[in-house]
């Protein structure tokens, strides 16, 4: 089994947070942005919520439960979200691809093939997107649950700050139990909003972690500096 989160995305001046649903069979949740809105199976600013199924499959913008431990894969809504303000954090455009996993350097690879299609520029590795990534991979591993929100509530923006990444926009998509980079990015790729995530031009940089524990768990941050 396998879930999508809603894929997440912030725009300026908008903080909105959806969480991912984990199904059985592999599952992205809704892809989250900057704007505070969320994109979900149907589109890229909605909350998160999805259906198990036996291929990886998007969720629609819902809020996201806990991924029950089967073998399947799915994603929850997808964020995005902008601000017109940064916190006054510096080396925000700070990249580097030192310590990058092959597994991640192929998601990152992959990301950037399609947006080459859509003719979008190459994203280029963040290491502190690449942390945020990682540790909200790890944290929804160690709760098994898939959602664009920590286990201590914090949401998407909360975490690119505590790194120090000062972000004028960010995007993040999750997923669960893909077992491959191919997997997770069929299962994003088929999901209008995660898709959205993926294939948005004002993004340059991205981070990217994944958790094997009770998954594998997986975490896109996508960003555009101040």
């Amino acid at each position: 089994m396998v879930s999508l989160g809603v894929g997440a995305v912030l725009l300026p001046s908008g903080d909105q947070r959806t969480e991912r649903t984990a199904a059985d069979g592999p599952v992205a949740a809704a892809p989250l942005a900057s704007d505070g809105t969320e994109a979900g199976a149907a589109d890229a600013l909605a909350p998160e919520s999805t259906s198990p199924s036996a291929a990886p499959t998007s969720a629609r913008p819902s809020p996201t439960k806990k991924p029950t431990p089967k073998p399947s894969r799915t994603t929850a809504p997808s964020r995005q979200l902008q601000r017109s303000t940064a916190p006054s954090s510096t080396g925000a455009t700070t990249t580097s691809a030192k310590g990058i996993t092959a597994e991640l350097r192929e998601v990152v690879d992959l990301v950037n093939q399609e947006r080459a299609k859509a003719g979008c520029k190459a994203l280029t590795v963040n290491d502190k997107l690449m942390l945020a990534a990682q540790r909200h991979s790890q944290d929804q591993a160690d709760h098994k649950t898939m959602s664009h929100d920590g286990s201590d509530g914090s949401d998407v923006g909360d975490r690119l700050d505590r790194v120090g990444y000062a972000w004028r926009s960010y995007g993040e998509n999750v997923a669960w139990n893909q077992q491959s980079p191919a997997a997770v990015m069929d299962a994003w790729m088929n999901s209008p909003g995660h898709r959205a995530n993926i294939l948005n031009c004002s993004f340059t940089q991205i981070g990217v972690g994944v958790a094997r524990s009770n998954g594998p768990y997986w975490t896109q941050d996508f960003g555009t500096p101040r």
